[in-house]
């Protein structure tokens, strides 16, 4: 069989076939193949062994250099083949526009799962964005969960980051299809959280008493705030005359190339968010309570105490905003030092849920009062509890009526 090697040139890739002239000097023939050296190495050898295998039926090597002439001659010189960026590029290539058209916290989400996630995967395997099927999305996502143990949750994350961004491609022609519209989704996961009843909020509220935490642990156990809620809520927030409580601000946390970035808002996380409360007279007296300790503080540490967020309600003794981090933190020190059930902070909420249903509120109505963007989901998640309370309700019938 005739000696050749594939040779690259401008992009493209070539075979050189070692051939002899008539003299029996060694002549290499160069043939193009027509293909990009980018995502073609394994379609240039086959075509390089097909090549060799055709000359291993020559006789010498006068026939030889008629077959090369021949097969240069009539094979067309093809245009070189354009797939494009590669997928990992076109994904940064995506996220780098995204930058300029979403939300930072929306931004930090689509750089942390696509440079940690997405890229490292698709990068090494070499695909370019029109060879991409949804046979190669498939395997990614069983790759996430079989080898990095991640949840069905997690991997319909990274679907919708994916999906949008080819959503994008096809949209401006760069495919002819969605290959993420094809693929089967993982069932998801539907998280069902723990929660508090009656008995355990009132001796989680009464190992609180006084504590830094107590405000975090009422907002979230009765008012059910959630964590940005509790840390953005502002005084201007708070009307004394109308004994009203209005959810509007938030402070959130955001993780982006290794460093916090705490971002403000002056709206809450969407429109059902933003809503009124009503102040009751415990939490009235807790809230005039702490606005005296503040003016209190201030007095005692003079120009040691921090001015920047004196129009919020949740400070420490030196005037600091409470970092979102630090609820969640001693949280769990405070159950664990008072014996107590462990639950997330977020639980809190669930715990408020659950006592509004017990009380005879209906779903509607605490789905206005957690805040929640649409009925379907106080229902998915609380449906559980509903049905418990139905049980509970259908025991104590049960005791009243003779059948």
């Amino acid at each position: 069989m005739v000696a050749g090697h594939l040779q690259e040139k401008k992009g493209l890739f070539y075979m050189v076939l070692n051939c002899k002239d008539e003299e029996g000097k060694r002549k290499p023939k160069w043939i193009p193949t027509g293909l990009t050296v980018k995502g073609n190495k394994k379609r240039a050898e086959a075509l390089l062994l097909e090549t060799r295998v055709n000359f291993s039926r020559l006789l010498n090597a006068a026939e030889e250099e008629t077959i090369v002439e021949q097969i240069i001659e009539k094979k067309p010189v093809e245009e070189p083949v354009d797939l494009g960026p590669l997928f990992s590029e076109f994904m940064l290539q995506w996220l780098a526009m995204m930058k300029h058209q979403v939300e930072f916290i929306t931004y930090a989400s689509y750089h942390n799962v696509i440079t940690n996630h997405i890229v490292p995967y698709f990068e090494e395997k070499g695909l370019f964005l029109k060879e991409l099927l949804p046979s190669h999305i498939q395997d990614y996502y069983q790759y996430e969960l079989e080898e990095n143990g991640v949840t069905t949750n997690t991997v319909l994350h990274y679907h919708a980051n994916i999906r949008k961004a080819l959503k994008h491609a096809l949209k401006n022609d760069l495919i002819n299809t969605n290959p993420a519209d094809k693929i089967e989704r993982p069932k998801k996961n539907d998280f069902v959280g723990s929660f508090y009843n009656k008995q355990e909020i009132n001796i989680l509220f009464e190992k609180v008493k006084g504590e830094l935490i107590e405000l975090a642990v009422i907002l979230a156990a009765f008012y059910g705030l959630r964590r940005s809620e509790v840390v953005g809520l502002k005084w201007t927030a708070i009307n004394f005359e109308n004994k009203t409580i209005s959810v509007r601000h938030t402070v959130t946390p955001v993780y982006f190339e290794g460093q916090e970035h705490i971002i403000e808002k002056d709206r809450a996380k969407n429109k059902p968010s933003r809503r009124t409360l009503p102040l009751v007279p415990a939490f009235e007296e807790l809230l005039l309570r702490i606005r005296e300790l503040q003016a209190l503080n201030k007095a005692i540490c003079g120009k040691s105490y921090c001015t920047d967020y004196e129009e919020y309600i949740y400070l420490d003794k030196l005037g600091q905003r409470i970092k979102p981090g630090f609820i969640t933190q001693n949280f769990t020190k405070t159950l664990k030092k008072n014996g107590l059930r462990h639950i997330r902070y977020h639980d809190l909420r669930h715990s408020c849920a659950s006592l509004l249903l017990a009380n005879g509120v209906s779903m509607k109505e605490i789905q206005e009062w957690l805040g929640h963007s649409n009925y379907s989901t106080t229902a998915n998640i609380y449906s559980h509890l509903e049905y418990s309370s139905k049980v509970s309700s259908a025991s104590t019938m049960s005791g009243v009526l003779v059948f």
